[in-house]
């Protein structure tokens, strides 16, 4: 570089550049910015002043990729590599932060750019408890964790506790579950440690598989280190020696993580024989998955460690009694494991007055869709659906207006405006006609179609069921069938009492939870948008625009210019008139509904019916 930019001046403070190399911003050009960082470093030979620290998942996608200065606590978003020089001259090395907005966040409510993590409106309502390292260390690096009391929580187990006090301070914390079905985590590990034998396992469920979900994911990738501490804590509860991670391979920066992770903790003692000299031996190994959602029901992902298809196997036994190779087996998602180590250094107390008295503790959510601010939320259980999508998502985008928001994936159901102050906790969800799920939350707006949506879901559950049992093989590509013909205008009045009727078939009949819960989209949405169904039926009209079978594009004659652009540009010629002269007119029965007229007219004549 130039000679003639300022020097470091050294104040003994070291300065780490924080940048996000989370899947999501990876995806963008997070890899570029650190590596023109580290360039500039070295050139400028700061080496001694300033690190470059790759992070997981800040939580903030939306305004990816993003660099945090630590010790300043300044945050840049949408930064880019043409945006590194800057930083790195203007404030690394000049001790002024950028001003310049696209690079910061920008408070709604006052207009004013916001430069201190602290005061950033996204995380103002949020608790970060299974998220809390995510975005602050390199999960790289066992030093990091070990510094923010990383394996503190497995060593005091294996000092000071039995396997039931861990079990104990579990069941006191109220843990639940977080990979959809929130049974009580210290429940399950009681069964397993009361079942007789010495060789029993402990697996980590980490094959995240519902649209748009990506909380476990983005765990691994920032902080993986809770993850194995977690496992080896419950495996010391329950008496395992052994534990599997199974991972689906599409999660490469994850899966990578954890090989280094697991390297890590044997060269350190924390995984393998003796670990702290104990006694006590544990070790963990990667199974890879192959992306089917199935295997995200225990028992068929058992089945896939195995080495069998992953298809569901009927209940009882339950795998606390015959799991993994027929032996007692306890199985936790990767959200759920990350809570344990903090739980047990803090306390059950401290835990158990976080959240409502059904529900303790926090909730990660992937907040997705039409939303402003898309990106991870961990909220205290009971914060309310208006809060996390209007006072931490931002609301909908463009002024459009809010019709719905999805939770609990292809599992789920919607709600709706009406319930959008209903307190985020198992019950209460349960109730509203949805679910909590793994946490997915898919926020739609008014130009979302909900006959289009319990469509998407089902389409997915239909090329994601395993094919096992009628009811899910047969009941769902029935059901898909008849959403198509109501899509394209072929539905009945009756067939909306067949496919509600159909619905709880397969609720009732079906193998697994795959299955059982696969119609809740359809009877959610059937229910709190029957007049959109019947539009589609009675009227062939879709309001929102979405179901292109049911779609009319025509000419205002009166507004049409006959500059000819639309005709120009109709893939089918289903456009004539003459050019200057006469006004436009679409051949309906031509018309391929692609939308191309209505983009490319200057003049708004195209209408869209």
């Amino acid at each position: 570089m130039e000679d003639s930019h300022p020097v470091f001046e050294a104040d003994n403070v070291h300065m780490n550049i924080l940048c996000c190399a989370g899947t999501g911003c990876t995806a963008g050009e997070s890899e570029e910015n650190i590596r023109r960082f580290e360039q500039l470093i070295d050139e400028n030979h700061l080496q001694d002043n300033v690190e470059v620290i790759r992070t997981g998942c800040f939580g903030l996608c939306q305004k990816g990729p993003i660099v945090a200065i630590y010790p300043d606590q300044v945050f840049y978003t949408h930064v880019h590599p043409e945006d590194v020089d800057r930083i790195f001259f203007e404030h690394v090395v000049g001790r002024r932060p950028l001003r310049k907005k696209q690079l910061c966040d920008v408070d709604p409510s006052t207009g004013q750019t916001v430069y201190d993590l602290d005061r950033i409106r996204f995380y103002q309502k949020q608790m970060r408890i299974a998220l809390r390292h995510c975005g602050r260390i390199n999960p790289e690096d066992i030093n990091e964790y070990i510094a923010v009391d990383g394996y503190q929580a497995l060593a005091m187990c294996l000092r000071e506790k039995s396997g039931q006090d861990v079990i104990d301070i579990i069941k006191a914390s109220g843990l639940r579950g977080r990979g959809g079905a929130g049974f009580p985590t210290g429940k399950k590990w009681q069964f397993e440690k009361d079942q007789p034998g010495n060789e029993k396992y402990v697996i980590c469920n980490a094959d995240e598989g519902d649209p748009g979900a990506f909380m476990d994911r983005s765990i691994l990738e920032g902080d993986p280190h809770s993850v194995i501490e977690g496992l080896a804590c419950m495996a010391y509860a329950v008496g395992a020696h052994h534990g599997y991670i199974y991972i689906r391979a599409e999660y490469p920066i994850a899966v990578h993580r954890l090989e280094i992770t697991l390297r890590e903790a044997r060269e350190y003692g924390l995984l393998g024989r003796n670990i702290l000299s104990s006694g006590f031996d544990f070790d963990l190994e990667i199974r890879l998955g192959a992306g089917a959602f199935v295997c995200g029901e225990e028992t068929a992902l058992i089945a896939s460690i195995e080495g069998r298809r992953g298809m569901p196997s009927p209940k009882p036994p339950f795998p606390a009694v015959s799991g993994v190779w027929g032996k007692p087996t306890s199985i936790n998602n990767v959200e759920t494991l990350a809570n344990v180590p903090i739980i047990l250094t803090k306390g059950a107390d401290w835990y158990s007055s976080i959240g409502t008295v059904g529900s303790k503790g926090t909730k990660v959510f992937a907040l997705g869709g039409k939303i402003v601010n898309t990106g991870l939320v961990e909220v205290p259980m009971g914060t309310t659906l208006r809060e996390i999508i209007y006072d931490i998502g931002g609301g909908c985008p463009d002024g459009k207006r809010f019709k719905a928001v999805q939770t609990g994936g292809p599992s789920g159901g919607c709600l709706t405006e009406k319930e959008l102050d209903t307190p985020i906790d198992y019950e209460t969800l349960t109730a509203a006609g949805s679910m909590m799920g793994s946490g997915g939350m898919i926020v739609l707006d008014e130009d979302s179609c909900m006959v289009d949506v319990a469509r998407f879901y089902m389409s997915f559950i239909c090329d994601e069921s395993c094919g096992k049992c009628t009811p899910c093989r047969v009941g769902t590509k029935r059901l898909l069938d008849m959403l198509d013909a109501i899509a394209e205008g072929r539905g009945t009045l009756a067939m909306l009492d067949e496919m509600e009727d159909l619905c709880h078939e397969i609720k009732d009949t079906a193998l697994c939870g795959l299955g059982q819960t696969a119609p809740n989209p359809i009877l959610s949405s059937l229910h709190k948008f029957h007049d959109e169904y019947v539009e589609h039926v009675v009227d062939h009209k879709c309001r929102a625009h979405v179901c292109k079978r049911l779609l009319r594009y025509e000419i205002d004659e009166s507004a049409c210019r006959a500059c000819s652009l639309c005709a120009r540009n109709c893939p089918v010629q289903a456009i004539s008139g003459e050019p200057g002269r006469k006004p436009y007119h679409i051949d309906q029965d031509k018309c391929i509904k692609c939308g191309s007229c209505l983009n490319n007219c200057r003049f708004h004549a195209v209408q869209r019916l």
